[in-house]
């Protein structure tokens, strides 16, 4: 929800395409600098205690952005500047989340557990554009901003409800130091399967991601208003929910190389279908199968990488993904 009306609102300030790449530039820079230290955090500080700490940093971005609105006081320059910061808090929020799951479920339930996960964001992810685009054209943008920040009232309350959660703790004095993140970055480098799923994510990203450019494409070339755009933003995750709940419910996946490089062929080509669309029924089905491949190869590199690696180093693996599967996509933006 937060995403797509901060886009909206660049593209309402801005008719300059780069004005919008730049919000892809203010969010990598941050996760390329913080990333690795917040995967070292997440090995020696309890994962559910970094969460809630992120977690409520960046509900209150999302009230210093409704206020600025609400004020008549925002610019270009509070938007990147407020972007960035919650880049920050999601380079220590990541590594934390993602780590916590195996500490929750066995590794033969991984698989499903990940699918869930998945479904659970994808759901997010059709009801908050969707609800973004409603709320800009009969509200406004503040209300937008304001109502995504009370959401994360729900999140900080749930991390609660799940109570002391187990972990594999290292030192808290050696495993924030630089050796600790060097041995982070040569635990991947020595697993060849984890480093070519993570290069595979980043190049197929980097080439094929539009989302910053959507209001561009809503309003410039499908000719179309606020609501027909949060359904344009929600599009990905309908079909990618689908393809989660239906790898939540299989007991093996099998084959599973080959179906993550067949994803990534048709992920690619059906953003060449989005890019040549002139019509928002085929920008939808485009978009819809982008997100149901997108998903499949997600959910398999994510079991794979979280199975093959020792729970007191995990938190630093996904640090190091989330600098290929976040940096791939926003460079991929600008």
């Amino acid at each position: 929800m937060h995403f797509w009306a901060l886009l909206w609102h660049v593209r309402m300030l801005s008719d300059q395409p780069i004005a919008l790449g730049v919000i892809g530039l203010v969010r990598v820079i941050p996760i390329v600098l913080f990333s690795l230290m917040g995967g070292a955090l997440a090995d020696v500080v309890n994962r559910r205690t970094v969460m809630i700490l992120t977690q409520s940093t960046m509900m209150l971005i999302a009230i210093l952005l409704g206020i600025l609105t609400l004020l008549g006081s925002i610019h270009l320059f509070w938007i990147y500047l407020l972007t960035a910061a919650q880049a920050v808090a999601q380079s220590f929020d990541l590594p934390a989340r993602q780590a916590l799951v195996p500490n929750l479920v066995p590794a033969r339930d991984m698989p499903n557990a990940f699918s869930l996960n998945s479904i659970a964001y994808q759901i997010g992810s059709i009801l908050g554009p969707a609800l973004s685009g409603v709320t800009i054209a009969t509200m406004d943008l503040q209300s937008t901003y304001l109502i995504y920040a009370v959401t994360y009232v729900f999140a900080i309350l749930a991390l609660g409800m799940i109570g002391k959660v187990e972990q594999n703790l290292g030192s808290r004095r050696e495993g924030l130091r630089f050796a600790a993140i060097k041995e982070g970055v040569a635990f991947i480098w020595n697993r060849p399967i984890i480093l070519s799923s993570m290069l595979l994510d980043f190049f197929a990203t980097f080439f094929s991601s539009a989302n910053a450019l959507m209001p561009i494409f809503a309003r410039d070339i499908l000719h179309v208003g606020e609501v027909r755009y949060g359904w344009l933003a929600a599009a990905q995750a309908i079909r990618a929910t689908a393809a989660a709940l239906v790898i939540s419910q299989v007991n093996e996946v099998r084959r599973q190389g080959p179906i993550v490089l067949g994803s990534v062929a048709l992920f690619g080509g059906a953003t060449v279908l989005f890019g040549m669309s002139r019509a928002f029924w085929l920008s939808m089905l485009a978009l819809m199968l982008i997100g149901a491949t997108d998903t499949i190869s997600a959910i398999i590199r994510n079991t794979i990488s979280q199975i093959r690696t020792p729970d007191a180093i995990r938190g630093r693996m996904v640090s190091v993904n989330q600098i290929f599967f976040m940096g791939g996509p926003q460079l991929g933006e600008i």
